[in-house]
């Protein structure tokens, strides 16, 4: 037999005793068998339900949990010591944008070393298809060109099959983007769609969910979806809950008009009927803090009359996204070129200075938006640095500094802004609706994906909502911080047999450290693994040991029922 003893010796009398009584027993009221692929031993069990945990030995045996209780008789080919240690179900990241990552580098690093056993992506309104003819091979050459991978899709199927056939750590769920349904059947500028292309939208929406979406993401705040009107959503969920999805949105402003947005977003809901989960739920700059408590108030009361309403966020007071959102959104519309004629253009640049500049000034300056990635090697000195540095290093004006930048990178350079109250972040965090999403992707440390200077969130999103915000901040306390990274966005998504530690159900398992457990990764060194997390089990195979990944690629794509 092969055994790994993992954190501390184990007996050799639990190693070698072979049978139950009579060659079988009772256990946690069931009878078992006395072999086992996996016993996890003396472990304290918090099984996602928000219950205290218990001291129980967890069996597996074909990629499943098979037995709860007392498995000192019992065998196995790996018995993992786990006394002093928490057991918990695998970690669901309901929010993230992994994709061609995973091409990339299958072995998804910053994610399954975080805990993460389910990635759920497609989110703020992009994913990796529907894609035009002209789309898909643009993506191809890029992918050629940055990573070597001979891979071209035009729809979710060609793009889940390259998963499959790539393999991954983890297990991958995806929505369909709205950004790019729309593209595909509209185009990327600002037009209505006609009731044909609606009718077209709706049916692609609707064969992409038969082969596995698990529903539709807007990214409200981003050309092309920032294009639609509520009514256009409106119809496009009514196809998504006519095929019991999940509506997950980056709402059409997160400072200003945040409340605004909310409304917007329960308005969906109830005329559609559709599932709805508010993505990464905050208010962006000072003079919006105050919003907070009522817009906890607006989706409680939503949730309390019936409406199917949840939200996630992130432990972070810092957002990440594109530079060019700091354009206003008629000078993002259409394609790149498009874009980057308006910011070669004389006649546009007022306007678009006017609008830039003002976003300066409301997040309280440039000192507090940081470039965090860069494709073109020749600007990798500006990452780390806030924009308000590289104006002063370019003895350029910072709109000046972001124009020349924008253009010279053909719009691809990823910045991060300091918006975000701690107080607030509490608040959210403790709510009973809000799940962990960590609004990130599977990156590492080495290779391509470790390029750049990513928002921490890709590292570290978990251990310290674990460590930080339960252990430390006692938000909450661990039951319900592993409820909110499991059972509820298990049960949000309609995931079957996952997000709980149940005899049946897919054995996706944690075990970490509840006194060590916490993230290192930080704004200035992000590629950084997180502490405390000792083992990782995806689908009953062990991809962490002893917090070193095994090279194991169990994970399995998880199509939408």
């Amino acid at each position: 037999m092969k055994y790994s003893d993992g954190l501390k010796p184990v007996t050799r009398r639990k190693f070698l005793k072979i049978s139950l009584t009579a060659g079988a027993g009772i256990m946690a009221g069931c009878s078992v068998r006395n072999r086992f692929d996996i016993i996890i031993s003396g472990g304290q069990l918090i099984d996602g339900s928000g219950k205290p945990g218990r001291k129980l030995d967890l069996g597996i045996r074909r990629g499943r949990i098979t037995a709860l209780g007392d498995l000192q008789n019992a065998s196995a080919d790996h018995i993992l010591d786990a006394r002093e240690r928490v057991v918990s179900p695998g970690f669901i990241d309901i929010h993230t944008h992994t994709d061609t990552e995973l091409l990339v580098n299958p072995r998804a690093e910053s994610k399954i070393r975080q805990g993460i056993t389910t990635e759920v992506s497609g989110n703020c309104g992009y994913s990796p298809f529907p894609l035009t003819e002209e789309d898909s091979r643009e993506l191809a050459e890029r992918l050629q060109e940055e990573y070597g991978l001979p891979a071209q899709w035009t729809d979710i199927s060609g793009f889940l099959a390259a998963i499959e056939k790539k393999g991954t750590a983890l297990n991958y769920v995806t929505f369909t983007g709205h950004g790019n349904l729309r593209a595909a059947v509209v185009g990327k500028n600002d037009v209505a769609p006609t009731a044909e292309q609606l009718r077209r939208m709706k049916m692609l929406l609707q064969e992409s969910m038969e082969s596995g979406s698990f529903g539709l993401s807007t990214g409200l705040e981003y050309a092309p979806g920032s294009y639609a009107e509520t009514d256009e959503l409106i119809a496009l969920c009514e196809t998504v809950a006519q095929q019991n999805g999940l509506y997950s949105t980056h709402m059409r402003n997160e400072d200003d008009r945040v409340e605004e947005a909310i409304e917007e977003a329960l308005q969906i809901s109830r005329k559609s009927g559709v599932n709805l989960q508010i993505s990464h739920l905050k208010a962006c700059n000072q003079n919006n803090w105050h919003k907070v408590d009522h817009m906890l108030e607006m989706i409680h009361t939503a949730a309390e009359q019936g409406l199917p309403v949840a939200a996630d966020r992130y432990p972070y007071n810092a957002w990440s996204t594109g530079l060019s959102s700091f354009l206003p959104l008629w000078a993002r519309q259409g394609e790149t070129e498009e874009v980057l004629e308006r910011l070669r253009n004389p006649g546009d640049l007022p306007k678009i200075r006017e609008y830039t500049e003002g976003r300066g000034r409301k997040i309280g300056g440039w000192e507090r938006v940081v470039i965090a990635n860069c494709s073109l090697e020749e600007h990798y000195s500006y990452e780390g640095k806030s924009i308000a540095e590289c104006s002063e290093i370019t003895s350029q004006e910072p709109f000046a500094f972001i124009r020349d930048l924008l253009i010279a990178e053909r719009a691809r350079v990823s910045v991060i802004g300091f918006a975000m109250n701690e107080d607030n972040l509490k608040k959210v965090l403790a709510s009973p609706l809000v799940s962990i999403g960590s609004d990130g992707s599977a990156v590492s440390p080495y290779g391509p994906l470790g390029e750049g200077k990513p928002h921490p969130r890709f590292y570290g999103t978990f251990p310290r909502v674990l460590g930080k915000y339960c252990r430390e901040e006692k938000v909450f306390d661990l039951p319900t911080a592993i409820h909110k990274i499991t059972r509820l966005p298990a049960r949000k998504l309609g995931l079957q047999e996952r997000g709980e530690l149940i005899d049946g159900y897919h054995a996706d398992v944690v075990i970490f450290d509840p006194k060590t457990v916490i993230d290192k990764a930080t704004f200035t060194n992000p590629h950084q693994y997180p502490g405390g997390i000792e083992y990782v089990i995806v689908n009953g195979k062990i991809v962490i040991d002893r917090a070193q990944h095994t090279d194991a690629l169990p994970g399995q794509v998880i199509r939408h029922a």
